[in-house]
């Protein structure tokens, strides 16, 4: 059997598959469902423009095959064509339309470009959110309300979320596709951007800039909530954390081995990931289940998990100095972080 043939044979199987997999995905990682006003209007400008594409090409498609058709040689026809050198109606026609046709992509990208680009780091009514880039996980600081967390960023339905967008190391590249475009995070450099969500749900975010190892593991989450259950969170995370007596004792560990990096308040960014309210985060590291028994993988060697990220291993088996009991104890104090 020849090769195409073969070829032939499989287009029909790469057809279903194709279809199959384009349903395939999180809805909440797709820049197709846009659950936000800047998201929809990007979404309109690639409606248009690839309306637009595919325009020119049915009609480009649709003058091809008229004039083969229209001008083919007939039967006992053997004159010579009419010469035609040019005609000043079709230059014009086909000078005209794609200008037309430029200016009808190129007056809404235009407009939203400037729109998507307006700065409300000054606007009293917005929500002022920090991003601060590591490798290889995400600080999110609210400067207006006195409060710090990181990779589950928490905003308010329907409200202006402001960022100001930096890195603390190499370039990155804040992405929340449901919300709408990407923006680089560079270090020395401030970069700004807003978003809102127009519902309540968890969407997924990105670093969409080649970083280092872990790149593709850069992962966090966006969790919208209505403005009551916001406020009550902000109020969660000032509150002082109680720790039961069971606890006590990982919290000793806790501040001999991981307090110099991790601030447990919510005023403290740290130089690692703040863990005030990490007791209700959804993921751990922004890739791994939120379960004691991962958390206990990630103490004992965090290379194991996300490789190149600048926490040391704890377990005694990877070099560390922590037994399994203790670091179960580290677990349990972890676990009272809400």
């Amino acid at each position: 059997m020849s090769r195409l043939k073969k070829l032939w044979r499989l287009l029909p199987l790469l057809a279903v598959m194709t279809f199959l997999l384009t349903g395939c995905g999180d809805p909440t990682l797709s820049a197709l469902q846009p659950k936000g006003p800047v998201a929809s209007e990007q979404l309109f400008l690639m409606k248009l423009s690839l309306f637009i594409m595919v325009f020119v090409v049915i009609v480009v498609f649709a003058i091809y095959v008229y004039v083969l058709i229209r001008f083919r040689k007939r039967k006992g026809d053997n004159s010579i064509p009419k010469q035609v050198e040019g005609s000043h109606v079709l230059e014009i026609i086909w000078t005209v339309v794609p200008i037309l046709l430029l200016l009808v992509l190129a007056v809404p990208t235009v407009s939203y470009t400037f729109k998507h680009s307006t700065n409300y780091n000054k606007d009293k009514a917005a929500v002022h959110v920090k991003v601060t880039a590591h490798q290889f996980w995400w600080q999110f600081e609210y400067p207006d309300l006195g409060i710090a967390t990181a990779q589950q960023l928490v905003v308010p339905k329907d409200k202006i979320i402001a960022f100001e967008l930096v890195s603390a190391d190499v370039s990155h590249a804040f992405w929340v596709p449901s919300l709408g475009g990407k923006v680089d995070t560079n270090p020395g450099i401030t970069n700004t951007l807003y978003l809102q969500a127009d519902e309540i749900a968890t969407f997924q975010g990105r670093c969409t800039e080649l970083c280092g190892a872990s790149h593709a593991l850069m992962n966090f989450t966006v969790e919208s909530k209505s403005q009551t259950d916001f406020d009550a969170w902000v109020a969660k995370m000032k509150a002082p954390v109680t720790v039961p007596a069971t606890a006590q004792k990982g919290e000793e560990l806790f501040k001999e081995n991981c307090m110099s990096c991790h601030a447990v308040t919510a005023n403290g960014p740290g130089v690692a990931p703040n863990l005030k309210g990490f007791a209700d985060r959804d993921t751990l590291a922004g890739i791994l289940e939120h379960t004691p028994e991962k958390m206990a993988l990630w103490i004992h060697n965090p290379q194991d998990q996300k490789p190149g990220n600048k926490m040391p291993a704890f377990g005694k088996a990877a070099g560390g100095k922590l037994d399994d009991a203790q670091i179960n104890d580290i677990v349990q104090y972890l676990q009272t972080l809400k």
